[in-house]
């Protein structure tokens, strides 16, 4: 009698392990064509995609929108200016000394230092 109910057991377990398996079975089996079933949105916008062509480039398009190039002119080289002149004047400038000062005739005299620090005298003794 034991054996009976034991295998009794195992077949009606092995029943519900069957038919749970078929129910997964049907749930996966079930789920792709709800997922395969595209958004009416989305088909749309990727029919338009497919069927966009885009207007071919043509080399006049660039014609009023770009400047033409022009190579600008070639600077002039220092060694081309007059070079005797620029040195004669430098050499006739009067030298600028720190703390001179130079008179109207050209002679230098010493620029007189003022004391910038005044001190005040404290009142103290007063009060």
């Amino acid at each position: 009698m034991f054996s009976r109910a034991s295998t009794k057991a195992v077949s009606a377990v092995s029943r519900l392990a069957a038919g749970r398996t078929a129910a997964v079975q049907m749930r996966t089996f079930i789920a792709p064509t709800v997922s395969r079933r595209a958004d009416f949105v989305q088909e749309l916008y990727l029919k338009e995609l497919k069927a966009y062509k885009p207007t071919p480039v043509k080399d006049s398009d660039a014609v009023g929108q770009v400047a033409t190039f022009s190579l600008p002119k070639t600077p002039k080289s220092p060694e081309e200016a007059d070079l005797a002149s620029s040195l004669k004047e430098y050499e006739s400038m009067a030298v600028e000394v720190e703390g001179s000062e130079v008179d109207a005739s050209g002679a230098q005299t010493q620029a007189v230092v003022e004391d910038w620090l005044v001190e005040e005298e404290e009142e103290g003794a007063q009060h």
